[in-house]
């Protein structure tokens, strides 16, 4: 046999010989979803030593087949590729794969997101050589003492499966190990699998079915019947009940069984920002956001309702109001992951979202909720309704800065027959509050929010990785200025790979929402405005957005009022490519409406009076936990 040869394949030996990181690239180029799609949207990647040789060579030979995309930065790819496989609702997914050292660090942050958040993402970051016959290496962290660790394992706490391939033939138990824990919704979250460089390039005689098309079929547990019987013991007892509805109802496809769930039975929803949209809008039985970023509708019935169910949450602060909003309820959680169905002391239904609904469904029978309750429901969601309309339509005075509800107004206005295709993108500031509150999201995947971990950066590569999974649709990236200061490359990536997005960059000349919150625990205005930061003898810069995003390739203008937004938001519909509109807004200014407390650690000491005035505020809303 020549062992240089690249692949060896005769009907004898059924093998292939490939390097480990050919066989891995063709393996995940053979993987097939239900539909018959491959499984892998794509490739990200940034080649660097510790990758380009190996995983570049592989990536290249399979480029029809599993496409690798170029990105501006680590970080902001792998947010690409996590929501990417968001908007499949974890259907389907790409990979990641980096150089080592920088590279590799620069994943942690999106791996962390994509854990919280329970999303799949496959890491590939290059490692140092197995061999150490170059040792150390460019990039490598030296450990004192062990020899071997690498940058790599900082991944290791942030990912849900974590393997270093040291020899070519652990790929035929790592790539199936990965792949489900991908594809499981108990499991799922970023798998890491560390490639070292020379390994890389071995080569090893492969199965040759190792490398054939096959199905990945959705892993999510059905529901044990006892648990239902225990769920629905529970909710007969109840007059009272609320439905919190998370992220799990929509990657568990349950939006339909939810609709149908809440009107047999009369029980009100408030969602989560990664449920939002699960259930239209203007449903009757929409209460809207729940919790600190929620409606007034939802939190009022969270409050006295006596029995909460809640579908594929993980039951965050900002949901909880920091477990103080329904400590008076008994807690239904059903939950693929078992970890989560247990929170908060809850009777845990272990089990795919819609399989558990429709039995619980079955289970209760014509059980109904109180007809007051519902009627109740009824009226403030209705009365919710209203407020988001007066609020987002409330003509801005002359010579008064926009606030974030005027632009969410004016956003939806500008094509009120198409909104209900727009997925508009946030991540983090006063914005994701806003957005919960008041943005009407017509049907399940328009409402993409990542606030789970709240990552400031997101939005732009959020988008891009949004669009390249419904190019079809408008994808509407909504961002502080503080946040695309942190991450703004992948907008020259969306105007290179022909992925438009509409940008409205919302100008508050700082960091508002901490800013705000910083004021509200009693502390000075200090280093979140520009105004209220150190500066040397030139200041602060005065900074063109518009222009920085055309110095990008993109299309871009800034605008002075809600009106002109509204018509260059018709420009940017009509534009071919990425369109940034920017404008300035107030930082003081939230919407006053809806939501709930979320404790914020107040010092118990300060020589400021405002300080010890929040710390008495606080020891006193504290005591609403009970415990």
């Amino acid at each position: 046999m020549n062992q240089r040869a690249t692949q060896t394949e005769t009907a004898v030996h059924s093998t292939l010989r490939l390097t480990a990181a050919q066989a891995l690239v063709r393996y995940l180029a053979a993987q097939r979803t239900e539909h018959g799609e491959a499984l892998f949207g794509g490739v990200f990647a940034i080649f660097g030593h510790g990758n380009v040789a190996g995983i570049g060579e592989a990536l290249y030979r399979h480029r029809d087949e599993l496409p690798t995309y170029r990105a501006h930065n680590e970080q902001a790819m792998a947010h690409s590729a996590i929501a990417y496989a968001k908007a499949h609702m974890r259907r389907r997914m790409m990979a990641v794969t980096t150089s080592i050292g920088p590279g590799a660090t620069n994943l942690v942050t999106a791996a962390a997101l994509a854990h919280v958040n329970r999303l799949p993402v496959l890491l590939l970051p290059g490692d140092i050589f197995v061999s150490r016959a170059p040792d150390p290496v460019l990039q490598q962290v030296e450990d004192g003492h062990d020899g071997g660790v690498s940058a790599n394992d900082a991944l290791k706490a942030v990912s849900r499966y974590f393997d270093r391939i040291v020899h070519p033939a652990q790929l035929l138990s790592a790539l199936p190990r990965a792949i489900r824990v991908l594809t499981d919704a108990a499991l799922c979250g970023p798998v890491t699998l560390a490639l070292p460089q020379d390994v890389q390039a071995m080569a090893h005689d492969f199965p040759a079915s190792f490398f054939e098309p096959r199905v990945v079929e959705i892993h999510a547990p059905a529901p044990i019947p006892r648990e239902i019987e225990r769920a629905a013991a529970v909710l007969r007892e109840a007059r009272e009940p609320l439905i919190v509805s998370g992220g799990g109802v929509l990657y568990s496809l349950a939006a339909d069984a939810l609709r149908k769930f809440t009107h047999k039975h009369g029980v009100p929803v408030a969602e989560t920002q990664a449920g939002k949209g699960a259930l239209a809008w203007d449903d009757a039985l929409n209460l809207g956001g729940i919790g600190v970023t929620g409606s007034s509708a939802a939190n009022e019935l969270a409050h006295a309702s006596d029995c909460v169910l809640a579908l594929g949450t993980r039951l965050q602060d900002f949901t909880t109001g920091s477990n103080t909003l329904f400590t008076q309820a008994r807690l239904v959680a059903i939950n693929a992951n078992p970890f989560d169905a247990l929170k908060q002391n809850a009777i845990a239904v272990q089990a795919d979202v819609r399989v558990a609904l429709e039995a619980l469904s079955e289970a209760l029978g014509d059980w109904h909720a109180s007809p007051q309750w519902t009627t109740r429901a009824h009226r403030l969601a209705n009365e919710w309704r209203e407020t988001v309309e007066r609020v987002t339509n409330t003509p801005v005075a002359d010579g008064v800065l926009p606030r974030e509800a005027d632009v969410i107004g004016a956003v939806q206005r500008s094509s009120a027959s198409s909104a209900i295709e727009d997925i508009v993108v946030c991540a983090a500031g006063t914005l994701p509050a806003d957005l919960q509150k008041l943005w009407r999201a017509g049907k399940p995947g328009g409402y993409h929010v990542e606030y789970g971990y709240s990552c400031m950066g997101y939005e732009i590569a959020g988008g891009l990785g949004v669009k390249l999974a419904r190019p079809e649709r408008e994808v509407i990236v909504i961002v502080g200025d503080g946040s695309y200061l942190m991450m703004n490359s992948e907008l020259a990536t969306s105007v290179m790979l022909g992925a438009k997005l509409i940008v409205v960059l919302l100008d508050n000349r700082g960091f508002g929402c901490i800013n705000r919150l910083q004021q509200a625990c009693g502390g000075a205005p200090f280093n979140n405005l520009i105004d209220d930061c150190k500066r040397g003898a030139l200041g602060a810069p005065e900074i063109d957005f518009a222009l920085h995003a055309r110095a990008l390739g993109a299309l871009a203008e800034h605008v002075s009022n809600v009106d002109e937004l509204q018509a260059a938001m018709k420009r940017a519909r009509a534009a071919d490519r990425s369109y940034l509109i920017s404008l300035d807004t107030d930082p003081a200014r939230p919407t006053e409406e809806g939501g709930w407390w979320w404790e914020v650690a107040v010092p118990e000491v300060s020589e400021r009076a405002a300080v010890v005035v929040a710390r008495d505020a606080y020891e006193h809303a504290v005591k609403a936990r009970g415990y």
